[in-house]
């Protein structure tokens, strides 16, 4: 059997031990410790959000967003259906329905066209899902947003270092949230942050992430005293999950460099592919800078999709399809609405397919993977 090539391999740049360590030391393991405020210093830098915090997953980050808009049952929130289930579930828990709307055939991103018919006296936000790191097209998101007075929440989960016409993903609506699970760029193994670019929601967000109180104010020494405000959970990251993620953001731009690099050779690897008609590569507009989170393929009509994903396992090799679309999905049925038939959400799920990507992925193991193709 070939050497085994994995789908994902998290990476290390070297010191995140080192700084767990030096956290221990420090006496404070709980959540809001110095690593903490560095991570936040950090992503508001780098992202140019107002404020940024920290949490246990992007998953928290976005059921905060759907808490800071002060959600209603039957309020409606638009989204595409060809996403991870958090960013639906996040808005549903409130009792918000998922209005789900298709895809762009060039960068699978919400179809911005399609929003203006989708938007009902309900509808409260959109929230754009940059898929891959590349950019929804948010200049016209953007100002339907603020022509129908709805918010824009970013489920940036992919798009760390990513931006739209120079702008970062993330800073762009009222609302971001970012993830560093172990399969995006920049890891803690589980962990998200929030990113507030609205002022106004910038004391608000504070008291949701620690558990509807003002507890944050307290350790300000803004109050005498902290007890509950309004609704709120525990969405905090443990402060060694923070001493991890600091020495990952760190070294994120060297990181990014890396994993586009690896991209490039893909892309360049499976061009001949594409003028077979075996596939088609990812198209990223000139105005949308990605950062390398995914390299997938959209197999021909005509190929069995399973055929080729056993095709490459025979060789070692794990590649791995990706969502389910959810306003086909049970709870998408069930809580859901779709806007239209969504065509192109249901041609891409059964046909995209994602290949190993990884900082430290070979040029060999690449070409063993172009390989594959060759032999279809």
């Amino acid at each position: 059997m070939p050497e085994r090539i994995p789908f994902n391999r998290p990476y290390l740049v070297g010191r995140e031990l080192a700084n767990i360590a030096e956290a221990h030391r420090l006496g404070q393991l709980a959540g809001d410790g110095p690593f903490t405020q560095r991570c936040h210093a950090w992503l508001a830098q780098a992202v140019g959000s107002r404020q940024a915090l920290l949490t246990h997953s992007c998953t928290a980050a976005l059921e905060m967003a759907a808490l800071l808009l002060d959600l209603q049952p039957g309020d409606e929130v638009i989204l595409p259906s060809y996403t991870f289930v958090s960013t639906a579930n996040a808005f549903a828990l409130r009792g918000a329905v998922p209005v789900f709307v298709d895809i762009r055939p060039d960068t699978l991103n919400l179809d911005e066209s399609l929003l203006e018919s989708a938007v009902t006296p309900r509808t409260r936000a959109i929230v754009p899902v940059h898929y891959g790191g590349v950019a929804c097209e948010m200049d016209p998101i953007l100002a339907l947003a603020r022509r129908r007075g709805l918010a824009v929440v970013e489920d940036a989960a992919q798009g760390i270092l990513a931006a739209y016409k120079g702008r970062p993903l993330g800073g762009l609506g009222v609302l971001g949230a970012l993830s560093f699970h172990e399969t995006k760029n920049v890891i803690s193994g589980e962990g998200g942050a929030l990113l507030v670019n609205d002022p106004a929601l910038v004391r608000a967000a504070e008291t949701v992430r620690e558990k509807g109180t003002d507890r944050s104010r307290f350790f300000r020494g803004e109050v005498d005293k902290y007890t509950w405000q309004g609704l709120g959970s525990s969405y905090l990251a443990g402060e060694l999950t923070a001493a991890f993620l600091l020495a990952q953001l760190e070294e994120a731009r060297s990181i990014t460099d890396r994993r586009l690099a690896v991209w490039e050779r893909y892309h360049q690897a499976l061009a001949p592919f594409e003028a077979r008609g075996l596939l088609r590569r990812p198209i990223i507009p000139p105005h949308c800078q990605h950062n390398g989170h995914l390299y997938y393929v959209l197999l021909a009509p005509g190929l069995d999709r399973l055929r080729v994903l056993e095709a490459f396992r025979a060789q070692g090799i794990h590649p791995v399809t990706h969502y389910v679309p959810l306003h086909s999905s049970p709870a998408g049925l069930r809580y859901g609405r779709s806007h239209g038939t969504l065509p192109v959400t249901q041609d891409a799920a059964a046909r995209l397919l994602r290949l190993p990507l990884w900082v430290g992925l070979s040029e060999a193991q690449q070409a063993r993977v172009a390989a594959v193709f060759a032999g279809l």
